[in-house]
């Protein structure tokens, strides 16, 4: 597997276009999660708006914290095939069950390795951001994302409820 994260610049357009129908699509015939929401905050159509507004540079108060959001691409297949936004620091929603990072596979590549993968990529950002203790949350039912988690090193703490849901929390100290 030969994956990189990236900022997506206009030379990317079709190819990230291609990935977030695909996604939003299934969201939409599934109700599947969007994660990493903020991928879908705005409209990926108007590309140069949507790549210049991708990132939280600063805190804005009302839960916003600064953040940075990288595609996934895999190389050697010329694709993107995830996305993740992390979290520069932990407000009290976040540390809750927002975490350091939220991440996805678009929906035709799971089940893969690449949410593995990709999270130890985004756990190298985090280390380049001076994030030595990294929270990682996922739906108690989301089995396959406690796993990346855990491969990663994720060990779970303790699981909270939120809106009818209960969340799971995971720790990884790099």
């Amino acid at each position: 597997m030969n994956i990189e994260l990236i900022k997506p610049t206009l030379q990317h357009k079709e190819l990230l276009i291609d990935m977030l129908t695909e996604w939003k699509n299934d969201i939409i015939r599934n109700n599947t999660n969007s994660s990493p929401w903020k991928i879908f905050a705005n409209d990926f159509h108007d590309f140069e708006y949507y790549i210049e507004h991708l990132d939280t540079t600063e805190d804005l108060g009302d839960g916003w914290v600064p953040d940075t959001t990288l595609f996934c691409f895999d190389k050697d297949r010329n694709i993107f095939v995830g996305a993740v936004n992390i979290r520069h620091y932990l407000n009290e929603n976040l540390l809750r069950t927002g975490g350091h990072i939220g991440d996805g596979i678009r929906p035709s590549e799971r089940r893969k390795g690449y949410a593995t993968a990709m999270i130890a990529l985004a756990l190298e950002e985090c280390k380049k951001l001076g994030i030595h203790d990294v929270l990682m949350c996922c739906g108690k039912n989301n089995v396959a994302s406690a796993k990346s988690i855990v491969r990663n090193g994720g060990v779970l703490e303790n699981e909270v409820e939120d809106d009818g849901h209960i969340e799971q929390r995971y720790w990884i100290r790099l």
